[in-house]
C-alpha cells in the first residue's frame, strides 16, 4: 500500500508529460527525438524520491506516537537510528523506478546507454531516494509532526521542476535557466538520462558530476538531519 502512491504519481507524470510536450523534440538543440526517452529518468527519479520522503513522514508518525522515543535509549550510535530507514527508503525506491522505466520502454522509449547507462540510472534513482529521505528526516525531526508531510513532498517537487525536468538547459530562458544552472538535480538528471537519451552516452563527464552532486546533498542534509536528531 505505501509503495503505490510512490509508483502510481510518477507513471501519470509520465504519460501527461510526454503528451503535453512531446514534441519539444522539435526545438533545435533538444538531444534526442524521443521525449519519452527524455522524461522516463526524470519520473524515475521522482518515485524515489517519493519513496524517500516517505521515510520522512514515518519517522514524524512514529515520534508522535512515542515509538520513537524508546529507539533514542536504545544502546546504538545516532547516526545508526538514520540509516536503517534511509536504507529502507532506499530498497523501497527501486520498485517505482522500475515500474517507470518498464513503463517507458514499452511505451517507446530507448534502453541507450546499455548496462551502463542503467546503472547510472539506478545509481541516480538510490541516491536521490537517499537525499529525500533526508531531507524528510530532518522535517520531521523539526517540526515532530506528520503535518509536516507537505513540506518533504514539496522540497522534492521543487527540487526536480527547478532543474532540466523539461528541457535541457540550452533551451532555458530567464531565471529557470539560472535556476538549473546551480541547481545539483540538473547533475544528477544527467547521471540518469545516460540510461535513455542518446545524446548522453555513459562517461565520466556525465557521470562524476552527478556523484559529486549526490555527495555534496547527502552531506549537507545529512548533517542537517544529524543536527536535528541531536536536539531530541
Amino acid at each position: 500500500g505505501a509503495l503505490l502512491p510512490a509508483t502510481i504519481a510518477p507513471v501519470i507524470f509520465l504519460l501527461g508529460m510526454t503528451g503535453q510536450f512531446g514534441r519539444l523534440t522539435g526545438l533545435d538543440g533538444f538531444p534526442t527525438d524521443s521525449y519519452m526517452s527524455w522524461i522516463v529518468p526524470l519520473s524515475c527519479l521522482q518515485g524515489a524520491g517519493f519513496a524517500g520522503a516517505a521515510t520522512g513522514s514515518n519517522l514524524a508518525r512514529d515520534i508522535e506516537q512515542g515509538w520513537f522515543d524508546r529507539l533514542l535509549v536504545a544502546p546504538v550510535p545516532r547516526p545508526v537510528l538514520l540509516a536503517g530507514p534511509i536504507l529502507g527508503g532506499i530498497t523501497r525506491s527501486l520498485v517505482p523506478a522500475t515500474v517507470v522505466l518498464i513503463v517507458g520502454l514499452v511505451l517507446g522509449a530507448e534502453l541507450t546507454g546499455g548496462v551502463p547507462g542503467l546503472m547510472a540510472l539506478y545509481v541516480a534513482c538510490a541516491g536521490f531516494c537517499a537525499v529525500a529521505g533526508l531531507w524528510g528526516t530532518f522535517m520531521a525531526l523539526t517540526f515532530r509532526t506528520q503535518q509536516a508531510g507537505p513540506l518533504m513532498q514539496q522540497g522534492v517537487f521543487l527540487a526536480v521542476f527547478l532543474s532540466t525536468a523539461y528541457t535541457p538547459e540550452v533551451l532555458l530562458r530567464g531565471w529557470l535557466a539560472e535556476a538549473a544552472a546551480i541547481n545539483p538535480v540538473t547533475h544528477v538528471l544527467e547521471l540518469a538520462r545516460q540510461a535513455t537519451v542518446s545524446g548522453i552516452e555513459p562517461s565520466l563527464a556525465n557521470t562524476v558530476p552527478g556523484l559529486l552532486a549526490l555527495a555534496g546533498m547527502f552531506a549537507v542534509l545529512g548533517g542537517l538531519a544529524l543536527l536535528g536528531l541531536r536536539r531530541m
